[in-house]
C-alpha cells in the first residue's frame, strides 16, 4: 500500500492534483510485522474470497505496483539497514513487543488501539506485560456476531473465529476477575494465565457483524469514482480497481438466483477507523448496557461463537470481593458462572452510526479525493 502510495503522491503531483491522506503525510507511521499464526491453531487464510495473495492477485497483473525485495528486508534484523520510505518507518521488532514500547512509553490512557484483523498480537502483549497493556486508554476492535449469522461459520466471524483463544484473553481482561472468563488451558497453551489481581479493567469496544454488514460500498459508486481515474493513469485507481473489480464479482457469484440489487462490499473492518475519527458524533449509538459477550473456543460447530445470556435472569450480587479478594460467586445453579456480578466480561458494543448510506461516500472521497 505504501509503495503504490507513493507512486500515486508522484502521479497527483505531476498532473497539479491535491496529494490527499494529509494525516498520514503529517504523521509518518510506524510498521511493525505481526504474528504469522494463531496462538494455538494453524492459520487461517481468506483466499477464498480475497484471492492467494489477499489482493486477487493484483501483483501478479500489475508487477509495477508491487514493491522491490528491499521492502520486505526493511524488517529484518541486520537487513534492509539502507531502506528508507517517505511514508513509514519499518520495526525490527514484532508488533506485539512495539505495542507495549509505545505503551510504557507514553502516559496512561493516551494511546488507543484499533483491531482490525485476528487479535493475536494484542494477546501476546497483554500476556507478556498486563500490567503495561492496560495502560491502553481503549481497545476498538472489529469482530463477532451478536444476532446475525456469521461470515465464515453459521456463528463466527473470520476475526474472532481466525483465533479465537487470543479473543477470548482479550476479552477477559474487561473482567473484574479475569480468570472467571480465560479459556481453558489445553495440551497446546503457551501463554501463562494473568495475575489475579489487575489495579486496571480493559475498556473494549466491539464492532460485530450486527452494525458492521449494513454499510456498505456498491459496484456502482466505485466504479464512477475510480474508473476515470484508473483511465487517466492513477496507480491509486488501478490497484484498487483490480481487487475491488475481482471482489464485486465475488459477491456477485454469492448472490441468490434472481437478485438485481448491485453488488456491495461491507465495509467491516474501516468503520472502526470511521468511529475512531468522528466518535464525538451523537449519531454513534452503544447497547443500553455494557454487555457479557464470551468467545467460544474448542466447539466442533461453534467455535468464535460469540455468546451472550438471553435468559434475562437478574445478576446475582453473591459474595462481595471488595471484602474477600479470595471470593468468587459459585451460585446454585449457575452453570458456567452467567450469573455472578462480579465476574464475566464486560464490552461496549456498538449498534448505530451516523448513517450507513453515509460511510461508503465519505470512504471514497478519502481515497480518490
Amino acid at each position: 500500500m505504501f509503495n503504490v502510495l507513493e507512486q500515486e503522491f508522484a502521479w497527483r503531483k505531476a498532473h497539479g492534483k491535491a496529494l490527499g491522506f494529509d494525516a498520514l503525510r503529517a504523521s509518518k507511521p510506524l510498521v511493525a510485522v505481526g504474528a504469522d499464526h494463531p496462538l494455538e491453531e494453524d492459520e487461517l487464510a481468506a483466499d477464498h474470497f480475497h484471492g492467494h495473495d489477499g489482493l486477487h492477485g493484483v501483483h501478479d497483473e500489475h508487477p509495477h505496483l508491487s514493491p522491490e525485495a528491499a521492502w520486505g528486508a526493511a524488517f529484518r534484523e541486520g537487513h534492509g539497514e539502507r531502506f528508507t520510505s517517505a511514508l513509514f518507518t519499518p520495526s525490527k521488532v514484532a508488533a506485539h513487543q512495539e505495542i507495549l514500547r509505545l505503551l510504557r512509553e507514553s502516559p496512561v490512557n493516551t494511546i488507543t488501539i484499533v483491531a482490525v484483523g485476528p487479535l493475536t498480537n494484542l494477546a501476546l502483549a497483554a500476556a507478556e506485560d498486563p500490567i503495561a497493556f492496560l495502560r491502553v486508554k481503549e481497545v476498538i476492535a472489529m469482530g463477532g456476531t451478536i444476532d446475525l449469522p456469521g461470515n465464515i461459520t453459521p456463528n463466527g466471524q473470520f476475526n474472532i473465529y481466525a483465533d479465537p483463544v487470543a479473543a477470548a484473553r482479550v476479552f477477559a481482561l474487561t473482567s473484574p476477575r479475569p480468570y472467571t472468563s480465560m479459556p481453558v488451558p489445553t495440551a497446546a497453551s503457551t501463554l501463562p494465565p494473568y495475575p489475579d489481581h489487575l489495579s486496571r479493567k480493559l475498556k473494549l469496544t466491539l464492532f460485530p457483524l450486527d452494525i458492521t454488514t449494513p454499510h456498505r460500498l456498491f459496484k456502482g459508486p466505485f466504479t464512477e469514482k475510480a474508473k476515470p481515474l484508473e483511465e487517466a493513469g492513477s496507480p491509486l485507481a488501478q490497484w484498487t480497481g483490480h481487487f475491488m473489480s475481482r471482489t464485486f464479482a465475488k459477491i456477485e457469484s454469492l448472490k441468490p438466483p434472481g437478485s438485481t440489487t448491485d453488488a456491495g462490499l461491507q465495509l467491516h473492518d474501516p468503520m472502526t477507523i470511521w468511529y475512531v475519527i468522528t466518535q464525538e458524533d451523537p449519531g454513534w449509538r452503544t447497547a443500553p448496557e455494557i454487555e457479557e459477550i464470551c468467545v467460544e473456543i474448542s466447539g466442533r460447530w461453534t467455535r468464535g461463537m460469540c455468546m451472550v445470556d438471553r435468559r434475562g435472569f437478574k445478576k446475582a450480587v453473591g459474595l462481595r470481593i471488595e471484602a474477600d479478594e479470595s471470593a468468587v460467586e459459585e451460585l446454585v445453579s449457575d452453570t458456567g458462572g452467567w450469573l455472578g456480578a462480579n465476574r464475566g466480561n464486560r464490552i461496549r458494543r456498538v449498534v448505530g452510526s451516523p448513517g450507513e448510506d453515509l460511510f461508503g461516500k465519505i470512504l471514497l472521497k478519502s481515497i480518490f479525493g
